[in-house]
């Protein structure tokens, strides 16, 4: 346990020096931020641009917004800024692997899985506590501008997508385990979610996969029952059980 411990506060000490830290609370911010500013200014916008279009013979309406309109840009925004954390992430492992570090500290006697159980809360942690930020800032200002006890399901359309990108982290994890550079990971990754994109077209198949959960911004609107996310739900905390297991199996047999 107090290898475990002191692994950890190894990361977390390294998260603040590589500045990985401030660039998180740096982007999520503006992502939050970004939500409400967008659906604030698209009426003014449109104000702009309506004797152009009407010359071009396109009429614009009076455009109405309220917290729908920033909760479905927040949606859109968010995927951005997890590809983002994807990328910045990748590395978690091979960087580590190509500077040596793990060697060391695993011929001194650091067990393996803790390795794998310490990264994967370290980046974990780090998720949730950027999408909190992201998710609070776009609250209060849509609270602010307008009122979002009109929204159904906010807190479970959130978690949605939260636990999409648990899963995706899970896949990093297993990744790095066999792969030795950043841009194999990312492949890797992109490679897992298309997989899951392509099952999710499929009608009989779409509530089974992951990347069902990031259309949760449809309950948003009240039209899609939270029990029609259930069984996603259930195959995804399985997928990344399985995920951080198969990463501790794979990494006890690498040679590094």
């Amino acid at each position: 346990m107090i290898q475990l411990i002191t692994f950890t506060k190894k990361e977390i000490l390294e998260q603040f020096r590589n500045s990985k830290i401030l660039l998180l609370i740096i982007i999520f911010s503006i992502f939050g931020i970004m939500s409400p500013a967008i659906a604030k200014l698209t009426p003014w916008m449109m104000d702009l641009l309506s004797d152009q279009l009407t010359e071009s013979g396109m009429i614009i309406e009076k455009i109405d917004v309220n917290s729908l309109t920033a909760w479905t840009q927040f949606f859109k925004n968010i995927q951005m800024a997890l590809i983002i954390f994807i990328i910045m992430f990748s590395g978690i492992f091979t960087t580590e692997y190509q500077k040596g570090t793990l060697v060391i500290l695993i011929s001194k006697g650091l067990k393996r899985w803790k390795v794998i159980i310490s990264k994967f809360f370290i980046v974990l942690t780090l998720w949730t506590l950027s999408f909190l930020l992201s998710f609070l800032i776009t609250f209060a200002y849509s609270e602010y501008f307008w009122d979002n006890s009109i929204m159904n399901n906010l807190a479970f359309a959130n978690f949605c997508f939260y636990l999409f990108g648990v899963w995706v982290i899970s896949i990093i994890v297993l990744s790095s385990t066999f792969l030795k550079n950043n841009s194999s990971v990312i492949l890797f990754v992109g490679l897992g979610f298309i997989v899951s994109y392509l099952l999710n077209l499929i009608p009989m198949l779409k509530e089974y996969v992951p990347t069902y959960l990031m259309n949760s911004g449809e309950l948003l609107l009240g039209t899609v029952k939270t029990s029609s996310y259930t069984i996603s739900i259930i195959i995804t905390s399985l997928l990344i059980i399985f995920n951080i297991i198969l990463s501790i199996l794979t990494f006890n047999k690498k040679s590094l």
